[in-house]
Protein backbone atom coordinates (compact mmCIF):
# COMPACT_ATOMS: atom_id res chain seq x y z
CA UNK A 1 0.00 0.00 0.00
CA UNK A 2 1.39 3.83 -0.79
CA UNK A 3 1.76 5.73 2.29
CA UNK A 4 0.05 9.28 1.62
CA UNK A 5 0.79 13.09 3.27
CA UNK A 6 -2.84 12.42 4.74
CA UNK A 7 -1.84 8.58 6.20
CA UNK A 8 1.14 10.48 8.41
CA UNK A 9 0.58 13.74 9.16
CA UNK A 10 -1.35 12.66 12.24
CA UNK A 11 1.16 10.88 13.64
CA UNK A 12 4.10 13.11 12.74
CA UNK A 13 2.42 16.11 14.45
CA UNK A 14 2.68 14.61 18.40
CA UNK A 15 6.20 13.79 18.07
CA UNK A 16 7.18 17.31 16.78
CA UNK A 17 5.34 18.66 19.37
CA UNK A 18 7.27 16.32 22.17
CA UNK A 19 10.66 17.08 20.43
CA UNK A 20 10.03 20.64 21.19
CA UNK A 21 8.35 20.38 24.54
CA UNK A 22 11.75 18.21 25.30
CA UNK A 23 14.32 20.39 24.16
CA UNK A 24 12.53 23.10 26.12
CA UNK A 25 12.63 21.13 29.88
CA UNK A 26 16.24 20.28 29.10
CA UNK A 27 17.27 23.99 27.99
CA UNK A 28 15.18 24.74 31.43
CA UNK A 29 17.27 22.29 33.43
CA UNK A 30 20.53 23.39 31.83
CA UNK A 31 19.84 26.99 33.11
CA UNK A 32 18.55 25.54 36.63
CA UNK A 33 22.26 23.32 36.78
CA UNK A 34 23.87 26.58 36.15
CA UNK A 35 22.10 28.75 38.15
CA UNK A 36 22.66 26.25 40.77
CA UNK A 37 26.11 25.82 40.47
CA UNK A 38 26.81 29.47 40.63
CA UNK A 39 25.26 29.97 43.51
CA UNK A 40 27.30 27.30 45.57
CA UNK A 41 30.26 28.98 44.33
CA UNK A 42 29.34 32.25 45.18
CA UNK A 43 28.39 31.11 49.06
CA UNK A 44 30.89 28.74 49.53
CA UNK A 45 34.16 30.17 47.24
CA UNK A 46 34.27 33.36 45.58
CA UNK A 47 31.83 36.27 45.02
CA UNK A 48 32.98 39.75 43.27
CA UNK A 49 32.28 43.00 44.27
CA UNK A 50 33.00 46.55 42.86
CA UNK A 51 34.22 49.34 44.81
CA UNK A 52 31.57 52.40 45.00
CA UNK A 53 33.62 54.53 46.73
CA UNK A 54 37.46 56.28 47.85
CA UNK A 55 37.08 55.00 51.96
CA UNK A 56 40.21 52.38 51.11
CA UNK A 57 41.83 54.73 48.93
CA UNK A 58 45.60 53.79 48.41
CA UNK A 59 44.69 50.30 48.57
CA UNK A 60 41.48 50.66 46.39
CA UNK A 61 39.90 52.48 43.89
CA UNK A 62 36.46 53.80 43.10
CA UNK A 63 35.97 51.08 39.96
CA UNK A 64 38.08 48.18 41.27
CA UNK A 65 36.27 44.75 40.62
CA UNK A 66 37.19 42.70 43.59
CA UNK A 67 37.50 39.10 44.35
CA UNK A 68 35.97 37.91 47.78
CA UNK A 69 36.89 34.65 49.20
CA UNK A 70 34.10 33.26 51.17
CA UNK A 71 35.67 30.30 53.16
CA UNK A 72 38.17 32.34 55.07
CA UNK A 73 36.19 32.92 57.97
CA UNK A 74 33.72 30.32 57.69
CA UNK A 75 29.69 31.23 57.12
CA UNK A 76 27.22 32.87 58.21
CA UNK A 77 23.52 33.71 57.02
CA UNK A 78 25.13 36.67 55.32
CA UNK A 79 27.00 33.97 53.13
CA UNK A 80 23.94 33.96 51.15
CA UNK A 81 22.29 35.74 48.68
CA UNK A 82 20.04 38.36 51.34
CA UNK A 83 21.18 36.85 54.17
CA UNK A 84 17.89 34.83 54.80
CA UNK A 85 17.72 34.25 58.80
CA UNK A 86 18.14 30.16 58.65
CA UNK A 87 21.36 30.37 60.98
CA UNK A 88 22.71 32.14 63.69
CA UNK A 89 26.45 32.50 64.63
CA UNK A 90 29.29 31.22 62.05
CA UNK A 91 29.98 27.44 60.74
CA UNK A 92 33.76 26.69 60.71
CA UNK A 93 34.54 29.94 62.13
CA UNK A 94 38.20 31.29 61.35
CA UNK A 95 38.69 34.51 62.66
CA UNK A 96 40.20 37.50 60.50
CA UNK A 97 43.55 38.33 61.75
CA UNK A 98 44.61 42.19 62.34
CA UNK A 99 45.49 44.09 59.19
CA UNK A 100 42.70 41.60 56.49
CA UNK A 101 40.24 43.56 54.40
CA UNK A 102 37.17 42.49 55.00
CA UNK A 103 33.59 42.40 53.24
CA UNK A 104 30.87 42.77 56.16
CA UNK A 105 27.26 43.87 56.09
CA UNK A 106 26.80 47.29 57.83
CA UNK A 107 25.97 46.45 61.63
CA UNK A 108 22.58 48.73 61.66
CA UNK A 109 20.71 47.44 58.70
CA UNK A 110 22.53 44.16 58.24
CA UNK A 111 21.96 44.42 54.26
CA UNK A 112 24.76 46.75 53.18
CA UNK A 113 28.17 45.20 52.14
CA UNK A 114 31.02 47.36 53.58
CA UNK A 115 34.72 46.77 53.09
CA UNK A 116 37.27 48.32 55.36
CA UNK A 117 40.61 47.01 57.23
CA UNK A 118 40.18 44.93 60.47
CA UNK A 119 42.47 47.03 63.13
CA UNK A 120 41.02 45.89 66.09
CA UNK A 121 40.19 42.14 67.24
CA UNK A 122 38.09 41.34 70.48
CA UNK A 123 39.42 42.58 73.80
CA UNK A 124 41.74 44.99 72.06
CA UNK A 125 41.70 48.47 73.03
CA UNK A 126 42.01 50.87 69.57
CA UNK A 127 42.26 54.76 70.14
CA UNK A 128 43.50 57.68 67.31
CA UNK A 129 45.58 60.34 68.67
CA UNK A 130 46.56 63.10 66.62
CA UNK A 131 46.17 61.08 63.34
CA UNK A 132 48.24 58.01 64.90
CA UNK A 133 46.42 54.64 65.08
CA UNK A 134 47.20 53.44 68.88
CA UNK A 135 46.66 49.28 69.28
CA UNK A 136 46.53 48.44 73.17
CA UNK A 137 48.13 51.69 74.00
CA UNK A 138 50.77 51.41 71.34
CA UNK A 139 51.13 53.42 68.49
CA UNK A 140 51.23 51.68 64.93
CA UNK A 141 55.01 52.11 63.37
CA UNK A 142 54.42 54.76 60.71
CA UNK A 143 56.98 55.74 57.73
CA UNK A 144 56.00 58.54 55.48
CA UNK A 145 56.41 58.11 51.86
CA UNK A 146 56.29 60.07 48.75
CA UNK A 147 52.76 61.95 48.57
CA UNK A 148 50.54 60.73 45.84
CA UNK A 149 49.28 63.25 43.18
CA UNK A 150 45.58 63.63 42.24
CA UNK A 151 43.56 65.63 40.46
CA UNK A 152 41.09 68.26 41.73
CA UNK A 153 37.56 68.88 40.49
CA UNK A 154 38.81 72.22 39.52
CA UNK A 155 41.31 70.96 37.17
CA UNK A 156 44.47 71.13 39.02
CA UNK A 157 46.25 68.66 40.59
CA UNK A 158 47.20 68.16 45.12
CA UNK A 159 49.32 66.20 46.81
CA UNK A 160 47.60 63.35 48.97
CA UNK A 161 50.36 62.46 52.03
CA UNK A 162 51.03 58.61 52.46
CA UNK A 163 52.11 56.64 55.23
CA UNK A 164 52.87 53.19 55.56
CA UNK A 165 51.97 51.46 58.85
CA UNK A 166 53.39 48.91 59.89
CA UNK A 167 52.02 46.29 62.16
CA UNK A 168 53.78 44.19 65.38
CA UNK A 169 53.58 41.00 63.48
CA UNK A 170 55.22 42.78 60.07
CA UNK A 171 52.35 43.18 57.91
CA UNK A 172 52.31 46.78 56.51
CA UNK A 173 49.95 48.73 54.26
CA UNK A 174 49.76 52.04 53.13
CA UNK A 175 47.35 54.85 54.44
CA UNK A 176 46.32 58.28 53.35
CA UNK A 177 46.16 61.11 55.87
CA UNK A 178 44.74 64.13 54.18
CA UNK A 179 44.20 66.33 57.04
CA UNK A 180 45.87 67.26 60.14
CA UNK A 181 43.42 67.56 62.79
CA UNK A 182 40.45 65.37 61.22
CA UNK A 183 37.16 64.97 62.60
CA UNK A 184 38.26 61.13 64.29
CA UNK A 185 42.25 61.85 64.49
CA UNK A 186 41.31 62.21 68.44
CA UNK A 187 39.04 60.05 69.45
CA UNK A 188 38.73 57.64 73.12
CA UNK A 189 39.59 54.60 73.93
CA UNK A 190 37.37 51.89 71.77
CA UNK A 191 37.60 48.44 73.62
CA UNK A 192 36.29 45.88 71.33
CA UNK A 193 33.73 43.10 72.76
CA UNK A 194 34.13 39.94 72.75
CA UNK A 195 32.58 38.71 69.03
CA UNK A 196 32.85 41.89 67.31
CA UNK A 197 36.23 43.57 65.41
CA UNK A 198 36.98 47.48 64.66
CA UNK A 199 37.31 48.13 60.89
CA UNK A 200 38.50 51.38 59.30
CA UNK A 201 39.49 52.47 56.15
CA UNK A 202 42.60 52.69 54.38
CA UNK A 203 41.98 56.29 53.15
CA UNK A 204 41.78 57.39 57.27
CA UNK A 205 39.79 60.99 56.65
CA UNK A 206 37.59 60.19 54.44
CA UNK A 207 35.72 56.64 55.84
CA UNK A 208 33.10 56.59 57.81
CA UNK A 209 33.81 53.64 59.70
CA UNK A 210 34.17 51.67 63.03
CA UNK A 211 35.26 55.34 64.61
CA UNK A 212 31.96 56.43 64.00
CA UNK A 213 29.01 55.24 66.25
CA UNK A 214 26.14 52.18 64.70
CA UNK A 215 23.80 55.01 64.89
CA UNK A 216 25.11 56.65 61.66
CA UNK A 217 28.43 55.03 61.25
CA UNK A 218 29.64 51.11 61.17
CA UNK A 219 30.59 50.85 64.95
CA UNK A 220 31.86 47.41 66.19
CA UNK A 221 31.34 44.57 63.72
CA UNK A 222 30.32 41.41 64.88
CA UNK A 223 31.77 38.62 63.26
CA UNK A 224 28.17 36.98 62.43
CA UNK A 225 28.25 40.47 59.67
CA UNK A 226 31.78 39.29 57.82
CA UNK A 227 31.11 38.35 54.16
CA UNK A 228 34.97 37.14 53.40
CA UNK A 229 38.28 38.64 52.92
CA UNK A 230 38.95 40.46 49.89
CA UNK A 231 41.64 38.99 48.15
CA UNK A 232 42.48 40.31 44.73
CA UNK A 233 41.93 42.69 42.21
CA UNK A 234 40.80 41.43 39.10
CA UNK A 235 39.89 44.53 36.64
CA UNK A 236 39.46 48.07 36.87
CA UNK A 237 37.98 51.12 35.62
CA UNK A 238 37.85 54.95 36.31
CA UNK A 239 34.62 56.21 37.70
CA UNK A 240 34.35 57.97 34.18
CA UNK A 241 33.29 54.62 32.43
CA UNK A 242 29.73 54.21 31.78
CA UNK A 243 28.09 50.73 30.38
CA UNK A 244 25.93 53.48 28.75
CA UNK A 245 29.36 54.45 26.67
CA UNK A 246 30.55 51.31 25.39
CA UNK A 247 33.52 52.90 24.38
CA UNK A 248 34.35 53.51 27.73
CA UNK A 249 34.86 49.79 28.80
CA UNK A 250 38.31 50.37 27.01
CA UNK A 251 39.26 53.71 27.45
CA UNK A 252 38.41 53.70 30.86
CA UNK A 253 40.68 50.50 31.96
CA UNK A 254 43.39 50.48 34.11
CA UNK A 255 45.36 47.76 33.47
CA UNK A 256 48.24 48.11 35.39
CA UNK A 257 45.60 47.12 38.36
CA UNK A 258 44.96 43.79 36.88
CA UNK A 259 45.41 41.28 38.92
CA UNK A 260 46.50 42.66 41.87
CA UNK A 261 46.75 40.52 45.15
CA UNK A 262 45.74 42.45 48.51
CA UNK A 263 46.87 42.63 51.69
Amino acid sequence: MTVTHADTAPSDAPKKKGGAAHETVEIIKTVLWALGIALVLRVLLFQPFTIPSASMEPTLFEGDYIIVSKWSYGYSRHSIPFSPPVMSGRLLENPPERGDIAVFKLPRDDRTDYIKRIVGLPGDRIQVRGGVLYVNDRAVRRETLKPDVERTPYGGTAEVPRVREILEDGRSFITYDRQPAGEVDDTGVYVVPDGHYFAMGDNRDNSVDSRYPEEFGVGFVSSENLVGKAELILLSWTPEASIFKPWTWVTELRPSRFFTRLR
